[in-house]
């Protein structure tokens, strides 16, 4: 062993130093999303040193130093894996998509509501919702109150290569979710040619075709006008 690299701050990362100093040898903890909130007790319990940390995004980096008085040293966002997706250039037939645990954090009755504006200028809107999770039934119950039922599509979860699939076949990706670290969702839906639109802004530079709204009206406005371009 030459060194640990414990993933998310938490009981694992408390158990990585602790060996790493017991054998001699290198530690680093990478931060990856929730770990980075005040919530989180370890940071105050481990007191990982800033040369040992490692922040999934600019974001993250800026969200621990404020929660936890220690600025990570280190950078260093996720990779795309570019030989899993096909090299075909297949027809955009899919007008916004989601996918992620559907779960309140997620926010997916925002991803609704702003498909039910979009259907009064675009009637007939075609959207795929990716994924399972405890919200999925009262989901279901919206996109029928909202009269989506022939526009959204609740696929369930799916085999990963078919999630990128529907990535290339995708216009926009709408990611309304309160808080992420840096998604790889999103990153993989950007290498697939879809825009991109978020409430969160991982990095402090701008990345192209990823477009940061703060409230779901101005979701709506960037919706629209990509999709009427």
């Amino acid at each position: 062993i030459i060194g640990l690299l414990s993933f998310w701050y938490g009981e694992c990362a408390a158990v990585g130093k602790m060996f790493a100093h017991k054998h001699g040898l290198k530690h680093f903890c990478w931060i990856l999303g929730q770990d980075a909130k005040k919530e989180n007790k370890y940071p105050r319990r481990s007191r990982i040193p800033a040369g040992q940390l490692i922040a999934l995004s600019d974001f993250l980096r800026s969200e621990f130093a404020k929660n936890h008085g220690i600025r990570p040293d280190h950078v260093i966002p996720a990779g795309v894996d570019t030989n899993l997706f096909n090299t075909s250039n297949p027809k955009k037939d899919i007008d916004i998509m989601g996918t992620g645990s559907l779960i309140r954090l997620k926010q997916y009755d925002i991803f609704l509501a702003v498909i039910a504006e979009i259907k009064k200028q675009i009637p007939g809107i075609r959207v795929i919702l990716v994924g399972k999770g405890p919200e999925k039934e009262s989901l279901q119950i919206l996109i029928t109150e909202l009269g989506l039922q022939s526009n959204v599509t609740l696929t369930g979860e799916l085999p990963y290569h078919q999630v990128l699939e529907h990535m290339q076949r995708t216009r926009i990706f709408l990611h309304p979710s309160s808080y992420e670290g840096f998604s790889g969702v999103c990153l993989e839906a950007l290498y697939a040619g879809a825009h991109v639109i978020s409430f969160c802004k991982a990095m402090d530079r701008e990345i192209e075709q990823w477009h940061i709204v703060k409230v779901k009206e101005e979701m709506i406005q960037k919706t629209l006008s990509i999709l009427e371009n």
